[in-house]
């Protein structure tokens, strides 16, 4: 039988899901800023494409 190894590193369960939740804040806020369609929309020259035909 194997010894249980006691890592002093280890957080609990509810500190984990607090850390969890502060990273899917900022993940959803940054996805908010880059992928805002107003923003894009703004930023995108007015002719991206051109006219493929002429």
């Amino acid at each position: 039988m194997l010894p249980i190894k006691q890592n002093k590193d280890q957080i609990t369960r509810k500190a984990a899901i607090k850390k969890m939740g502060k990273y899917a804040a900022l993940t959803a806020i940054g996805t908010f800023i880059i992928l805002n369609p107003q923003k894009a929309q703004a930023t995108s020259p007015p002719d991206a494409g051109g006219n493929p035909i002429g």
